[in-house]
């Protein structure tokens, strides 16, 4: 892995790299984007970058691994670039522009740290990151070989929308069905991966997000379920903060324009946080955990509607939370999906509950009365606060942080442990290049 020298190096000048990051970082998208404006306009999530979250991102995810390596010199963070790698793989990332990456980067590092990027300091970090990008390189080509598909453009398919429904006034579910038939089968996904989706926006701009597959495997439809994401300004916040929270391109466009008949560029499904492939099944007895807020209900979703078609016997437990019945998305699923296991039962929190709802189901997810099988797999997929409210829950009542999984959509703000499951800091860890989201 990393040499002595190059560790020693990275070692000693870590502290002024991590301190100088975000500066770092902002000079680095300025750069990229005034040489390959394309890339903004084409790539990258604007409405992150408008935000400041992508730099973020970028900041968190090059400094955990240069740490990372410095600590464990002989080993990889592989869970860590797995799931970097689904995100670019699920975007078309092609090897090419890593260099380019590097380019801009290597020069907004100088630029920031000037004399103190010597030729050793300057060889070090450059050891660093084609480490980082040549693992990424290699398993984003394992994962297109998987699919049968190439980068570029090639990793895009046309899907026609054969059905609209309205699940919640912020969330729409699309169902979708390849538009040149039968010509080519579709990749097979598993429940909990998600597609990207790229649409042709107003201003020649074709922007990219990445929406869970909101239904199980196994049928010729797929379909994807969008919360309209609402800006700062929406949500009435001051108009000085305003510009920093804008209203979701695509998911805007998505709600605004897309009916029965028309099309989307989708790309092949991608994602890690999945069903382990022994789960479902008469054979299977690992009890699970399936735990969401918001919209982070849609991996969910596919999850247990797998785990219903295939008989799993095991207990299983849905806990969900939102702010009323009325905003909870794929209510009916849930509760349809949940009542057609043998042994399973569903939790519902809301903030603005309907009358005659359970005092100890309002507001936030307290687990404290909700019973947890020993040896429960759990996944989760929500807003951060709630992941880790319940992570630290689940920990508590005795399921090994290994077996608690989560997911969270473009760039992460948290900082997950490369080889364990769970957060345990501030920071980033994943969508280190783009950074798309459900938005």
């Amino acid at each position: 892995m990393l040499s002595e020298q190059s560790a020693a190096t990275v070692r000693a000048t870590l502290p002024a790299v991590d301190g100088a990051i975000d500066t770092i970082a902002e000079r680095f998208y300025d750069r990229l984007f005034t040489a390959h404006p394309e890339l903004l306009r084409d790539l990258f999530n604007r409405g992150n970058q408008a935000a400041g979250t992508q730099r973020q991102a970028l900041a968190g995810s090059v400094a955990a691994f240069a740490a990372y390596l410095v600590e464990h010199p002989d080993e990889r963070p592989d869970a860590m670039l797995a799931r970097i790698a689904h995100k670019h793989a699920s975007l078309g990332v092609a090897p090419g522009q890593y260099e380019t990456v590097r380019e801009h980067l290597f020069a907004a590092i100088a630029e920031v740290l000037g004399d103190a990027v010597t030729p050793e300091v300057a060889a070090a970090w450059d050891e660093v990151y084609w480490l980082m990008a040549n693992a990424l390189i290699a398993i984003e080509a394992r994962l297109y070989a998987e699919r049968g598909i190439a980068a570029g453009a090639a990793a895009w398919r046309e899907w026609e929308v054969v059905d609209r429904v309205e699940e919640t006034p912020d969330v729409a579910t699309f169902r979708l069905r390849p538009a040149d038939g039968d010509r080519e089968p579709a990749p097979a996904f598993r429940p909990g991966q998600y597609v990207s989706v790229q649409v042709g926006l107003e201003d020649g701009a074709r922007q990219i997000r990445q929406y869970s597959l909101s239904g199980a495997p196994g049928v010729g439809i797929r379909q994807i379920s969008v919360k309209r994401v609402r800006g700062a300004r929406a949500a009435g916040a001051q108009a000085a903060s305003a510009a920093y929270a804008p209203d979701g391109e695509v998911s805007t466009y998505l709600h605004a324009h897309i009916r029965e008949g028309d099309r989307l560029r989708l790309s092949a499904p991608y994602g890690d946080l999945v069903l382990d492939d022994r789960t479902g099944g008469a054979a299977d007895t690992t009890p699970l955990l399936l735990a969401s807020a918001g919209i982070g209900v849609t991996p969910m979703i596919a999850m247990l509607e797998h785990l219903a078609g295939t008989g799993h016997p095991a207990p299983v437990t849905v806990v969900h939370a939102d702010r009323s019945p009325a905003d909870h998305p794929l209510r009916a699923d849930h509760v349809t999906y949940t009542g057609k296991l043998p042994d399973a039962a569903a939790h519902f929190w809301y903030e603005r509950p309907e009358p005659g709802h359970p005092a100890d189901r309002t507001g936030h997810v307290d687990l404290t009365g909700v019973a947890v099988a020993p040896g429960t797999r759990a996944y989760l997929c929500g807003p951060v606060p709630f992941m880790k409210a319940v992570r630290g829950q689940l920990i508590a009542k005795g399921v090994a942080p290994a077996d608690i999984h989560y997911e969270v959509f473009g760039p992460d703000l948290w900082r997950a442990s490369p080889m364990s499951s769970g957060p345990v800091g501030e920071a980033t860890m994943s969508s280190t290049v783009t950074g798309s989201s459900e938005a």
